[in-house]
């Protein structure tokens, strides 16, 4: 046990912290990684990159113990290493902080951190506050280490997760997409705190699709496709063209190619809706905006703030007061959608194409294949018992060839499909469901950067044939590109409407964490109908 952790702390010349070498998993008869050889050194920040499905979080799942490689040998400073466990992992300083945090709610951020902890002698919490406390300070975070985890941010979680690791002593951080759920001062500030680890000596992996934070963040970037490793270069010597172009095997047009909106007209009109949960608490408070045709309408804010309810309010899946009326282009008449089922909604002309957060649960069923889950959208309109196939089919082979859905076959139960690619059909469904009113929640959640911007433009094509699309994101850089329009919601309040050719990122990310209090004053001219 003394020799592995003298092993693990020996940081000398040129050896790396954490060496890869030939590391093949495989899953049945799919091959995640594939002789995979790659290195990262103490105080060097390595990002590693790849498309959906390349095999990313599985090699980073490897090196924390979650999988055992079925070939390969991995090196922690420069000698051989068997790591089975996370708890192996921990005794050669290796920690990891997942997407999805592993936290108990009702304790608070010490009693989280030593969780699970074997503590010589008699343990003390206020001895291990006061550790909190030192790391905290040592690298910047700002974390009360009495606050129970139901009280905090997402960033404070995060925070919490972090200093979990460096508790055990962890001295190689892998981080798996972790500003995934940040506004941008938050992610400035995460960035901080990584660059003090670097400056230290830690060694930290990063998982992310995030070109822009790649390049301002790390020393080297890794990339992998399909399971193999392409290469590493070094950041000040690389491009987002050249990363993509390693990624995808081919050159990539990385433009989000925006068009004025033309004859926007007012679509839907949402008026001082509010929503409660089964306890009573308010989901959304006083909710009002419209979203016009020929416009996409952006929605921004902090997870958990009330995007989703609200959406689900407009598809009629959620219960509301308010009003939510739309402007039938067809009769010209204006009917109100609240307290409608989602039938009844449809029955009235009004296509309201949904693109859910949870693709299985709530988009998509499982164990059907591409093209009844495809048949989904249309199977009432049969005129006998019979159901016809071939227009679904011929829809489902066309969404495969447009979006590259990597798929055996258009029989293929959708459960079988990586998360990007069941998103893919997900997406092409709503979309040839010719909307009126497209609202899509997260649509390239998950999806390589590749694909992303094929949805984009998906998106766009939609808005140019009219269609009032509203678009969830959590990438505020796409939001700004993509969008016509942002609002943003915090709390389940509008703290603003900004015009996306002219905002920044500091701006919206202000609004973001902004109180309820002033919900209303933050409209712009632009937005003019909160």
């Amino acid at each position: 046990m003394d020799e592995t952790k003298n092993a693990a702390s020996a940081k000398t010349g040129d050896v790396p912290a954490i060496r890869l070498q030939n590391i093949t998993k495989r899953f049945g008869s799919v091959v995640a990684n594939d002789h995979v050889s790659l290195s990262v050194r103490h105080g060097e920040i390595l990002s590693v990159l790849g498309e959906n499905g390349s095999g990313k979080t599985t090699l980073m799942n490897m090196i924390a113990g979650i999988y055992y490689p079925d070939q390969g040998q991995i090196f922690v400073d420069g000698r051989e290493v068997v790591i089975r466990s996370p708890k192996d992992a921990f005794r050669y300083q290796i920690g990891m902080i997942h997407q999805h945090f592993k936290l108990v709610d009702v304790f608070s951020a010490t009693e989280n951190i030593v969780l699970g902890l074997e503590d010589e002698g008699r343990f003390s919490l206020r001895r291990a506050a006061k550790r909190v406390r030192e790391i905290s300070e040592q690298y910047g975070f700002d974390l009360d280490p009495d606050k129970k985890i139901y009280e905090m941010s997402v960033s404070e979680k995060q925070t919490v997760e972090i200093i979990k690791v460096l508790y055990r002593g962890a001295d190689i951080l892998i981080l798996d997409e972790p500003t995934a759920v940040l506004t941008p001062q938050e992610t400035q500030k995460l960035f901080a705190i990584l660059r003090r680890m670097r400056d230290s000596g830690k060694a930290i992996i990063i998982i992310t699709h995030k070109l822009h934070e790649v390049l301002s963040l790390s020393d080297e970037v890794a990339v992998l496709c399909k399971g193999k490793y392409i290469g590493t270069v070094k950041t000040a010597e690389t491009d987002e063209s050249r990363l993509t172009e390693m990624m995808v095997g081919k050159k990539v047009t990385l433009n989000i190619d925006r068009s004025e909106p033309k004859d926007p007209v007012d679509r839907l009109t949402v008026e001082d809706i509010t929503c409660k949960n089964r306890e009573g608490a308010e989901l959304l408070r006083h909710v009002s905006f419209t979203a016009r045709s020929g416009e996409i309408l952006g929605i921004a804010g902090i997870a958990g703030s009330g995007q989703r309810e609200l959406l689900e309010a407009i598809a009629g899946l959620q219960h509301v007061n308010g009003k939510i009326l739309y402007h039938n282009p067809k009769t010209n008449q204006t009917d109100d959608l609240r307290d409608k089922t989602p039938l009844e909604i449809r029955e009235l002309g009004v296509r309201l194409s949904f693109v859910p957060e949870d693709r299985l649960g709530m988009g998509l069923v499982g164990n059907m294949d591409i093209v009844d889950n495809i048949m989904l959208r249309s199977y009432k309109k049969g005129k006998s018992v019979f159901l016809e196939r071939k227009n679904p089919r011929s829809l489902a082979e066309k969404i495969i060839k447009d979006l590259e859905v990597a798929t055996p076959s258009a029989n293929t139960p959708v459960r079988r499909l990586s998360g990007g690619n069941v998103q893919k059909v997900l997406v092409g469904r709503e979309i040839a469901a010719s909307p009126t009113v497209l609202m899509a929640a997260y649509p390239v959640r998950g999806l390589d950067i590749n694909a992303s911007f094929t949805i984009y433009n998906l998106l766009n094509q939609q808005k140019e044939q009219g269609v009032a699309v509203i678009f969830v994101g959590e990438d505020l850089d796409v939001l700004l590109e993509l969008c016509d329009r942002i609002m943003v919601i915090s709390s389940g309040s509008i703290s603003g409407i900004v015009d996306a050719r002219t905002a920044t990122k500091e701006e919206i990310g202000l609004m973001m964490t902004k109180n309820t209090a002033d919900a209303y004053a933050h409209t712009t001219a632009e937005g003019g109908d909160a």
